[in-house]
């Protein structure tokens, strides 16, 4: 790159997960080159890295098929603007991070335009809608995956990709120790825990928890010396969860701290959650944990149709074979989230734990660091 001008970076990100992402890769490019500057979409983390965001990152953050026909003619309105604001800018790369459905349309008239463009963290082609690879080619220069079969996957089909391993693998102990936790939760030491994490969004909670609330009370009527808390993302979700638990199980004075997941997911015995990032937290954490989710209608039946991956929650998929129970739709019974958690809280769990210790090992090489260095090679 010349030396006449700083880099200038466009980053794109939807939501939490990816707001994360983007702040540790900023950090990174920083290291590098102080003077660069950011511009896109992000959320609170990238804005304290330097980002002003050219609108709000929750116009992105749409969750389920269903709901984004909902919002479609915002978002395709917001896709439309940000491109040709994006071209006008000039940067000298676009750094599309996660939110494929709206990232690759954004990457590929980027690219057209002659600008270079890299994808942070792989869609999963190698799951559903294969044929998808044909536009990714056409969308990006580069990805970067966070798991390693992906790349395996991008190689066979002649696209660059990096494995940059998993910010959550930095970011979280190799040991986090239980009773610290629980000391810092003001939580008994001695008592038996189950964390209950019912989703971060309204629409998942809505379906999640009543089920997780009436499996807990059969639980409790097993294990009296069994406690559950109900870490939340903000207080809206709280409340939201606490008026359930009224409704489903107002004996069980279960507590919702807000904020605190990962550190309520350490001070437990167990865990039973919905799929997604959390599955992967609750691994890195390594506590035993029942996965189970049911999607809206709509979107099952779709989803249903195009899946082809052998599991759906991320330890089973790093570790190429069933390690934690994992359960959808209506295979995701009460009956069943209790049969699980049962046997979890019956057997030994030691080997499951070095498995997650193992692949913990594997995940952990640095992301944002490698990742920037990608990023270093387009300028």
């Amino acid at each position: 790159m010349s030396n006449n001008h700083p880099p200038r970076i466009a980053l794109v990100a939807g939501e939490h997960s990816g707001d994360l992402l983007g702040a540790g890769l900023m950090q990174a490019i920083r290291k590098r080159h102080p003077e660069a500057i950011f511009i896109g979409v992000g959320g609170p983390l990238m804005a304290e890295q330097g980002m002003a965001s050219y609108f709000a990152m929750d116009d992105l953050a749409v969750m389920g098929i269903a709901e984004v026909l909902q919002q479609l003619p915002k978002l395709l309105r917001h896709r439309k603007s940000l491109v040709d604001y994006l071209i006008s800018q000039k940067p000298d790369v676009m750094i599309g991070i996660d939110a494929p459905d709206f990232n690759l349309t954004v990457e590929t008239r980027l690219k057209k335009a002659g600008i270079s463009t890299i994808h942070y963290v792989s869609p999963s082609v190698w799951a559903w809608r294969e044929g998808r690879i044909k536009g990714i080619k056409k969308a990006v220069d580069h990805v970067l995956c966070l798991l390693p079969f992906e790349k395996e996957f991008y190689d066979k089909h002649d696209l660059p990709a990096t494995f940059v391993g998993h910010p959550l693998a930095d970011d979280i102990p190799m040991q986090w120790d239980k009773l610290q936790a629980r000391e810092a939760l003001g939580l008994d030491l001695k008592t038996l825990y189950l964390a209950i994490l019912p989703g971060s969004r309204q629409g998942e909670i809505a379906r999640m928890a009543p089920v997780f609330l009436r499996v807990a009370n059969k639980l409790a009527d097993k294990y009296p010396n069994l406690q559950f808390i109900a870490p939340m993302i903000s207080k809206e979700r709280a409340q939201q969860l606490n008026e359930l638990v009224e409704r489903y199980s107002p004996r069980l004075n279960i507590s919702t701290p807000v904020g605190e997941s990962r550190k309520v997911m350490a001070a437990a015995d167990y865990l039973l959650l919905t799929s997604g990032t959390v599955a992967l937290e609750a691994m890195l954490i390594k506590r035993p944990m029942v996965v189970a989710y049911r999607f809206h209608w709509l979107s099952y039946q779709i989803i249903k149709r195009l899946f082809h991956a052998p599991f759906f929650s991320l330890p089973n998929l790093l570790a190429g074979k069933e390690i934690v129970p994992e359960l959808a739709q209506s295979d995701a019974s009460e009956e069943a989230i209790e049969r699980a958690l049962i046997s979890l809280i019956e057997q030994d769990n030691t080997a499951l734990l070095e498995q997650f210790t193992a692949i913990h090992h594997q995940l952990k090489v640095s992301a944002s660091d490698k990742a920037a260095t990608v990023v270093d090679s387009f300028l």
